[in-house]
């Protein structure tokens, strides 16, 4: 359930920059190689159109729309396919034992996700659901594998995608084990805005709620309403009930020491 961002407001001083933590660099899963034409210099090979290859699959593939919320795939299910989303954005989240609930990844359109059942998991170890109306493309297992096989500009590109994801994934878990949930926070609210990385950065972000963005951060609720004031009041965000506004200046949070 979405909650509104919470009124509390807490003055705070401008926070210095210091030393410099630069951002990790986020995944590009759009997956394409753009083609640059320089004088004197020969053109480049054209983007490659990752989809191409999914759309010649007669056998093993399948298409369908999920509404938000609903469930693709969850933990503990057989692990016997990929998935590809088309459009949309899909939340993958794991359980523990006691029932304690963790988000591990919001993945855009272009993004591949379920991929450990090529590396022999017989079981789903998280759930993924539709985070809004998404498209999503169903691979079988064995279909991947012969298209790996078979389309050796496919496989690069699609293991450029598991080493971007890796690289995500370890930038990460570097910024849970040393930093402040505040610069967390600050950290996430920049990625999501695409500050930092290759692509055009987007001020403006859909509404997400403070739950969603504590379990990003492994946080409270109270506490992410606590930063999002404090950013507020120092004119690194603004928000009302229909997004969030990132100004590049919020980086002074991930950078002070």
């Amino acid at each position: 359930m979405a909650t509104s961002f919470a009124a509390m407001t807490t003055m705070a001083p401008r926070i210095p920059l210091s030393r410099s933590f630069p951002l990790a660099p986020v995944a590009n899963h759009n997956l394409k190689v753009v083609s640059r034409e320089m004088d004197g210099l020969p053109k480049q090979e054209a983007a490659y159109d990752l989809q191409s290859p999914l759309n010649k699959l007669v056998a093993g593939r399948s298409r369908r729309e999920y509404l938000a919320g609903e469930a693709v795939f969850s933990q503990g299910d057989p692990a016997n396919a990929i998935f590809y989303i088309q459009s949309g954005k899909v939340k993958l989240t794991v359980v523990s034992a006691s029932g304690k609930e963790a988000v591990i990844a919001h993945l855009p359109a272009g993004s591949f996700f379920g991929e450990a059942s090529l590396a022999g998991n017989s079981v789903r170890v998280s759930s993924a659901n539709a985070l809004l109306t998404s498209h999503i493309v169903r691979i079988d297992k064995t279909v991947m594998q012969d298209l790996l096989h078979r389309e050796p500009k496919f496989a690069e590109q699609f293991l450029a995608h598991m080493v971007s994801r890796n690289i995500r994934m370890e930038a990460d878990l570097v910024d849970h084990l040393f930093n402040s949930s505040e610069k967390r926070l600050a950290r996430l609210l920049m990625l999501m805005a695409n500050f930092g990385q290759e692509s055009k950065p987007i001020p403006v972000i859909a509404k997400i709620s403070q739950e969603t963005l504590a379990e990003m951060i492994g946080t409270t609720r109270s506490r992410v309403s606590f930063f999002l004031n404090k950013f507020r009041d120092l004119g690194y965000i603004h928000y009302n009930g229909g997004g969030m506004r990132i100004n590049s200046s919020l980086v002074n949070v991930v950078l002070h020491d």
